[in-house]
C-alpha cells in the first residue's frame, strides 16, 4: 500500500511541476508584452523620473499588471525604506510611504 503511494507521489510530480512554475514566473513576460503594446514605460525610464523625487537605492520592484502600477522599495541614506507607487503609463509618481 505504501510502496503504491510512493509511486502516485511520483507520477504526480510531472503535472504538478508546471502549476508550480507558471505562478509569478510570468510576471517579466507580462511586463514586456505590456510594454511592447505602449501600455507601459520602460523600467529604466521609471527609475530615472522617480531618482529625480525619491532620492536612495532601489532594492524591489514589482509590477502591478492590473493597475499598471510600479511598485519600488528604495533605501535612504539614513537606512529608512520607502515604498513608492509609480504609474507605469506615464511616470507620475503616486505615493511614498515609509515601510513599517
Amino acid at each position: 500500500m505504501l510502496k503504491k503511494f510512493f509511486l502516485l507521489m511520483l507520477l504526480m510530480v510531472p503535472v504538478s511541476l508546471p502549476l508550480l512554475v507558471s505562478g509569478k514566473d510570468n510576471d517579466h513576460d507580462v511586463a514586456y508584452e505590456a510594454l511592447q503594446r505602449g501600455q507601459i514605460l520602460p523600467l529604466s525610464k521609471i527609475l530615472s523620473q522617480t531618482a529625480t523625487q525619491v532620492s536612495g537605492e532601489v532594492i524591489k520592484v514589482e509590477l502591478d499588471s492590473k493597475r499598471l502600477e510600479y511598485k519600488l522599495k528604495v533605501l535612504s541614506a539614513n537606512g529608512q525604506v520607502r515604498k513608492v507607487r509609480v504609474d507605469a503609463r506615464n511616470g507620475k509618481l503616486l505615493s511614498i510611504k515609509d515601510d513599517d
